[in-house]
């Protein structure tokens, strides 16, 4: 913003130095206008662009010690599977050249990829940790010293250790630059939330937090393997619905949105977190992932209403600025004409 505004106050002082007289005498008023309308219409596309595109969060740097290679030969295993320790990620793949979301199940010798919807993630009471007396651990909306579950960043042998990858050889090849994951909703006893934290003395970098009313998308880079602290607030079931998306070097955009499934507690039965339904519905009220509507209510997909209404606004603002230069332009050129028209022969061409 600040690049933006340095570069339109340039013009303005070029602009009352008084611009270049023509042969008539007139000043290019054609000149002049466009330049004008012209500023209307980068401001107004700048702003298009803040308002339209949401700014994906980016992730720091993987926890170290995760580097990983992904065979294109690994199987889709089937049939149901329990994950209570060991290491698993969620990451794109194509199945049948179909773009999807997958666990990564690397809990044993020969890895395999699963389905979401036959795997559930079991959480132990292995997991359970004390919130920090600590101001910093505010966003988790628990009070300090309450004991919640937590899928830690740094791998806890007696719990699932739980992160995300973009190593599969075929999405490495036709994905450009990266992905972006997003947390479309959750249903649960509490909250979810996701949180990313360099050491111990670092300041936590909040990636998902379940209780917002829009969860940030996270940019995920070509090959990156990363692992963040995942904190359920109560124990139960939490379904948890997750969209990657990617453009391709192809040029087409793809994107799928999978339910993941959390049993948080020994006391919660791995059957019940099977028998869940899936219609997660988005945090603070948000319809439903995959009913085609967004946060502000729109069925079609698109912008809610008041953010539709400012995108309308700013279109009819560049209508305008055209009409003005176009309208302008041609009432310049008839002036021209009329002065070369008027003004008297001296012999010279």
């Amino acid at each position: 913003m600040r690049e933006e505004a340095v570069t339109a106050g340039r013009a303005r002082s070029r602009r009352w130095a008084g611009p270049r007289r023509s042969r008539a005498g007139r000043r290019p008023d054609d000149g002049r206008s466009a330049r004008g309308a012209g500023a209307i219409l980068r401001r107004a596309a700048v702003l298009v662009a803040l308002v339209a595109v949401p700014a994906p969060a980016l992730a720091e740097e993987p926890t170290p010690g995760l580097d990983q290679s992904i065979a294109a030969d690994q199987p889709l295993a089937s049939g149901r599977a329990t994950l209570g320790t060991g290491h698993v990620d969620i990451g794109p793949r194509y199945v049948d050249d179909e773009w999807t979301l997958l666990i990564h199940d690397g809990t044993r010798a020969q890895p395999v990829w699963r389905s979401p919807d036959e795997t559930v993630l079991r959480v132990s009471d292995a997991a359970l940790q004390a919130v920090p007396d600590d101001p910093a651990y505010a966003f988790l909306g628990v009070d300090a010293g309450a004991e919640v579950h937590v899928v830690p960043q740094v791998q806890n042998q007696q719990v699932v250790w739980l992160g995300w990858n973009t190593q599969d050889p075929r999405v490495m090849r036709t994905i450009d630059r990266g992905v972006t994951l997003q947390l479309l909703g959750v249903r649960g006893p509490g909250t979810l939330t996701t949180f990313l934290q360099a050491g111990n003395f670092a300041a936590p970098q909040v990636l998902w937090r379940s209780a917002e009313s829009a969860a940030r998308p996270i940019w995920v880079e070509v090959n990156t393997h990363t692992h963040a602290n995942w904190v359920f607030s109560a124990p139960g079931v939490y379904l948890v619905t997750i969209q990657v998306s990617a453009d391709l070097i192809s040029g087409e955009q793809v994107s799928a949105s999978r339910t993941l499934r959390f049993a948080v507690g020994d006391a919660t039965g791995v059957d019940v977190a099977f028998a869940a339904t899936a219609d997660t519905p988005g945090p603070a009220g948000r319809p439903p992932a995959g009913d085609g509507r967004t946060e502000g209510g729109d069925p079609s997909g698109g912008p809610g209403t008041p953010l539709l209404a400012m995108l309308v606004g700013i279109a009819v603002l560049m209508a305008v600025a055209l009409v003005v230069v176009l309208t302008r332009g041609a009432a310049a050129k008839r002036r021209a004409e009329r002065d070369r028209t008027a003004r008297p022969s001296d012999g010279r061409p």
